[in-house]
């Protein structure tokens, strides 16, 4: 995938070396359960701004500028005035935390707008191997080693984002901060041994 300077889409994925048999399709591994009375799934789970915040790295004014221009909006629960509470998914904070990284290596702000889009539309299949590299003027979608060489060969590619990784420390980052139950508003505490040490002790006590 590559989005021009006006952000409209240009083709498609950037072409796959080799047959689609040389790969094995995978996931990420699923982001860690967060314990509470009982055990939530990632998608039972919703996580407040602030908590959004520490886990992408942004401040919360660029958090709420991001929802309120539609770059990153809420996708659990989005805020409906005074009082109510935005709740991002996990999936929004690996977006979050992915415009972060754009941003500070100089990537226009539709090009990143248009990368956003393609990314919710394709449902985040096969992260583990996606590498987001871009020109600073161009992103593209790689999802092979050779594809980033070859990039970087053209010089089309000045620096990457590898999707799985970011993945993987937005998953680390939330398994040590408070998650919110969907269905009942419960907050939950992270999977931290120090948390569930306390947990045990309360229900010793």
């Amino acid at each position: 995938m590559s989005s021009s300077g006006d952000g409209a889409a240009v083709g498609g994925p950037y072409p796959q070396q080799g047959s689609t048999a040389d790969h094995t399709i995978r996931q990420p591994a699923a982001p860690a359960a967060v314990a509470g009375d009982g055990m939530a799934s990632a998608k039972d789970i919703g996580y407040r701004g602030p908590t959004a915040c520490a886990a992408a790295g942004i401040t919360y004014r660029q958090l709420d500028y991001w929802a309120r221009t539609g770059l990153v909006e809420p996708s659990v629960r989005p805020a409906y005035g005074s009082g109510t509470q935005r709740l991002y998914s996990f999936r929004d904070v690996v977006l979050l935390k992915i415009v972060k990284r754009f941003l500070d290596t100089g990537v226009a702000l539709q090009n990143i707008r248009t990368t956003v889009q393609h990314l919710r539309a394709r449902g985040f299949q096969d992260l583990e191997r996606m590498t987001l590299m871009s020109d600073g003027a161009t992103v593209y979608e790689c999802s092979s080693p050779a594809e980033v060489v070859d990039l970087l060969q053209r010089g089309q590619g000045v620096f990457g984002i590898a999707v799985g990784v970011v993945w993987r420390d937005v998953d680390a980052a939330l398994s040590q901060l408070h998650g919110e139950r969907v269905d009942t508003g419960e907050t939950l505490i992270g999977n931290n041994p120090a948390d569930e040490l306390a947990r045990r002790r309360n229900r010793a006590g």
